[in-house]
């Protein structure tokens, strides 16, 4: 696309949501710095995203427990991003406070907060992004389009199968694809994609404003007792009044034959997008070189996975991990992993074994010791003979279960 609408637009990453229905996975970090297939964090899909767009400008919104987030940020992209020769960056943008006492109110309260922002960079155009989604998209296309149908706001659009739309916020669009109303979760009648009666159109909560209609909408929501929400507030009254909003077709990058995109807002659905990801052909795709993830990773050695006959056992100790994500800094020392995710510096000691599990940074399990659909938070040192999924009223009386029966062992909990 013409380089000129790019630098013309402002990307803004929305990364200060509490996460509370990933709790406890959220009770350290913010929801878009919590780890995802082993070595990424959540938010490197839309950074990611972001650079293989070719954006050059963007800001990330950071609020609840930022720390890890900031830091990671700092560390991962930084380098990626900066270059002030060809105006290109990525900063970090903390509440200041500048137009009152309050944190962040809702989306639209994070973007009237940081109209200062908006003020100093001028932007024609701006790009709103969630930093908690897992999907890949070239963000260069979408803003081609609102330029092109001198929109004031553009919505990306996922097809989604109409018996799926109670799930979803649903676009009402006409053949034009001019968004004409919005359908909160729809028990029935949901309305359907024009030619299409089998598919809807839901919101992927990824928006390009004009910048004049951006800041005249926000700060004119400002001045009312709402929930300061783009999707509550915003895009209803502007549809109601017939703003010029159209809905964008999702084209997906990961080269599937079904389009891919998660909100992993809550543990199962967490545990579930990882899961998929040991699968022998996942349906998201982090091997292709045409549009990689990137993300920051310290310096481990090489996995290593131990094979040894052991003095007065009865069986040799076998390292060994089946349909599973094994990143550098990893030891498997005589035990089995079986379709799991694992993160750096995780050690599994002989004779355990665990399976369809995550087990993140520095986890540790102890000999004999059995896991079964359990998600390990940071930290983590897993006693000699324990046993974690095999008794959920027993789980229940330490850790968190939820509805499908995934057991969430907080970070850095001392079990002994």
């Amino acid at each position: 696309m013409p380089n000129h609408l790019l630098k013309d637009t402002l990307t803004l990453v929305l990364s200060g949501g509490q996460g509370e229905r990933l709790y406890p996975l959220t009770r350290d970090r913010a929801k878009p710095a919590v780890p995802f297939g082993g070595i990424y964090r959540i938010v490197d899909f839309t950074l990611s995203n972001c650079l293989n767009s070719e954006i050059p400008r963007v800001y990330v919104l950071t609020q609840y427990k930022s720390f890890s987030l900031d830091r990671h940020i700092m560390l991962g992209w930084s380098s990626l991003f900066n270059n002030p020769e060809l105006g290109r960056f990525i900063h970090i943008l903390p509440p200041q406070q500048r137009t009152g006492q309050t944190w962040y109110l809702g989306t639209a309260d994070a973007i009237y907060q940081n109209i200062y922002t908006l003020e100093r960079e001028k932007p024609e155009n701006v790009l709103i992004l969630a930093g908690d989604h897992i999907y890949k998209m070239n963000y260069a296309e979408m803003v081609r389009s609102h330029v092109e149908r001198k929109a004031d706001l553009t919505i990306a659009c996922v097809n989604v199968p109409k018996a799926q739309a109670n799930q979803l916020g649903i676009a009402v669009v006409d053949s034009d694809l001019r968004i004409q109303g919005f359908q909160e979760k729809p028990k029935d009648n949901a309305a359907t994609i024009p030619g299409d009666d089998n598919h809807c159109f839901a919101s992927m909560g990824i928006y390009v404003f004009s910048t004049e209609s951006l800041v005249r909408r926000v700060s004119a929501d400002a001045r009312k007792e709402t929930a300061h929400d783009f999707g509550k507030n915003i895009i209803p009254e502007m549809v109601a009044e017939n703003a010029r909003v159209f809905a964008y077709p999702f084209k997906d990058e990961n080269k599937k034959d079904v389009a891919y995109w998660r909100d992993v807002g809550t543990i199962d659905g967490y545990y579930e997008a990882n899961m998929d990801l040991t699968e022998v052909n996942p349906l998201f795709n982090l091997y292709d070189e045409t549009w990689p993830i990137r993300t920051y990773r310290d310096q481990f050695p090489p996995a290593k996975f131990v094979f040894s006959e052991a003095a007065g056992e009865q069986t040799s100790r076998r390292g060994q991990a089946l349909d599973s994500l094994v990143p550098n800094g990893v030891i498997i020392s005589g035990g089995t992993v079986e379709h799991c995710v694992l993160s750096p510096q995780v050690r599994i000691n002989s004779y355990s074994h665990v399976q369809d599990s995550i087990l993140m940074e520095g986890v540790s399990i102890g000999r004999r010791a059995k896991i079964r659909r359990a998600i390990i938070d940071k930290g983590v040192r897993i006693p000699e003979g324990t046993t974690i999924g095999f008794d959920h009223d027993a789980d229940r009386a330490r850790f968190t279960v939820t509805a499908n029966g995934v057991v969430v062992v907080p970070k850095e909990m001392p079990l002994g």
